[in-house]
C-alpha cells in the first residue's frame, strides 16, 4: 500500500483534470483543513516541525441523487475528521459517472493511472466496475450502499469477503416496510411495485415483496422504468390502474425520478413507501431503512482503518445497518388526507423510530 510523506501546508488547494470524463475534482482533507487561521510565526513553525502521512482516495458516485450524494458528503466529512484526529492527509479524487458505463470505466481507469491508494465505489455498478478493474492487483476497494454484495458476486461472504473488496451494505428489510404499509392500511387490495428491472438493488427486494403479498392475498402489479421519462409513464399507469399503495426498494433510478413523480402520486392519494429516507425527502410518503449519513461515515471509517492500519481487505467484514427508522413526509401525509400522529401511532410497533420530514431537493 503506497504511502508518501509531505509537509502539512495550510491553504493548499489541489486540482486535477480527468481525461475523457470532464469533472473530476481533487480535495485535500486533513488536519490542516480544520485548523483555525493563526499567526505567520506559528504557521511557519508548523511547517518546519509537522509531518503527516498522505493517502489518495478515489471516490466515484454512480448518479446524482439525494441518497448517494448524502453518502459521499459524509464520507468526505468523516475523512476530514479522521485527518484532524490522526494528523493524516486524505487527498480525495471525486467524480460522478451519472449512470454512464463508459464514463464509469474511464473514471476508474484514471484512478488507476493516478495510482490512488484506495478506491471507493458508491452503489453496486461502480463497485462491480472497480472489482473488475482491480482484479489481480493490491489496490483495495471499499464499496458503499451495495444492497446484495454476495448475490452480485462482489464478495464470497459478508463476514469474509475473500478478495480486495469490502464495504457497507444498505440491505433492506423488505418485510418490515411492508408490515408498516399494512399497519397504515390493513384493507389494502392492490399494490404497485415501482422499480428499475436493471437495478441489482431491487432484484431480491421485489421478489420478497411478491412473496409477501401473495401470502396476504393482495394483488401486485409491476411498473418499471429505466429513465425518469419511463418512470413518469409508469406512474401514469399506476394512477389509471387505481393502485392503493406503491412500494419501491433502494432503487437509484426511482430515487432520481422521485421529484418528478411525487406530486402526481399525492394528487391521486397514493402513498409511496420506499427503502430510504431520501425518497421521503424528495416527496415519497414514507422512507424506511438505512440512515445513509451513518452509512457514509462508517464507510469512511473503513477506508481509514484499511489505510492507516494496513488491514487485509479480504478479511474485513461487510458492514450492515439496522433497518429500523421510518421517515414520514408530513407534507405528503396531509396532501393524501392522512394525519401524521395517527400514522405514527399505527406504524410505531414496526420500527424503532418514526421521524418526520418536509419535501426538499437535498439534505441540508
Amino acid at each position: 500500500m503506497k504511502k508518501t510523506n509531505l509537509l502539512v501546508t495550510l491553504g493548499l488547494v489541489l486540482s486535477m483534470a480527468l481525461t475523457g470524463c470532464g469533472a473530476a475534482t481533487q480535495e485535500t482533507v486533513s488536519k490542516a483543513d480544520s485548523t483555525p487561521a493563526s499567526t505567520e510565526a506559528s504557521t511557519e513553525a508548523s511547517v518546519e516541525t509537522s509531518e503527516a502521512v498522505s493517502y489518495t482516495v478515489g471516490i466515484c458516485n454512480y448518479v446524482d441523487d439525494a441518497s448517494l450524494n448524502q453518502i459521499v458528503d459524509n464520507i468526505k466529512n468523516r475523512l476530514n475528521e479522521i485527518g484532524t484526529e490522526k494528523n493524516v492527509t486524505f487527498n480525495v479524487n471525486y467524480d460522478n459517472c451519472n449512470a454512464d458505463a463508459n464514463v464509469l470505466a474511464q473514471i476508474v481507469s484514471n484512478f488507476q493511472a493516478d495510482k490512488v491508494d484506495l478506491m471507493v465505489g458508491v452503489a453496486t455498478p461502480v463497485a462491480i466496475q472497480m472489482q473488475s478493474a482491480t482484479e489481480g492487483t493490491d489496490t483495495p476497494v471499499v464499496f458503499a450502499a451495495v444492497s446484495d454484495p454476495v448475490g452480485t458476486n462482489l464478495v464470497s461472504s459478508m463476514d469474509a469477503p475473500g478478495a480486495n473488496l469490502t464495504g457497507t451494505s444498505d440491505l433492506l428489510n423488505t418485510e418490515a416496510i411492508l408490515n408498516i404499509m399494512l399497519a397504515n392500511n390493513p384493507d389494502l387490495k392492490k399494490v404497485g411495485l415501482l422499480y428499475d428491472i436493471g437495478q441489482d438493488a431491487s432484484t431480491q427486494a421485489i421478489a420478497d415483496a411478491k412473496a409477501f403479498f401473495k401470502e396476504k392475498n393482495i394483488e401486485v402489479v409491476d411498473y418499471t422504468g429505466t429513465s425518469i421519462a419511463e418512470v413518469m409513464l409508469a406512474v401514469d399507469s399506476m394512477v389509471a390502474d387505481k393502485v392503493e399503495a406503491v412500494f419501491t426498494p433502494t432503487d437509484n433510478t426511482i430515487m432520481t425520478a422521485e421529484l418528478s413523480i411525487y406530486e402526481k402520486l399525492a394528487e391521486a392519494k397514493i402513498p409511496h413507501y420506499a427503502g430510504a429516507d431520501s425518497f421521503a425527502l424528495n416527496g415519497a410518503f414514507l422512507g424506511f431503512g438505512v440512515d445513509y449519513a451513518a452509512l457514509g461515515r462508517d464507510t469512511a471509517d473503513m477506508v481509514a482503518d484499511i489505510l492507516l492500519n494496513e488491514k487485509d481487505v479480504a478479511s474485513v467484514p461487510v458492514h450492515t445497518f439496522d433497518n429500523g427508522v421510518a421517515t414520514v413526509n408530513v407534507d405528503i401525509c396531509a396532501a393524501i388526507g392522512l394525519d401524521f400522529e395517527t400514522v405514527k401511532a399505527a406504524i410505531a410497533p414496526f420500527c424503532t423510530e418514526v421521524k418526520e420530514i418536509h419535501t426538499a431537493e437535498s439534505f441540508e
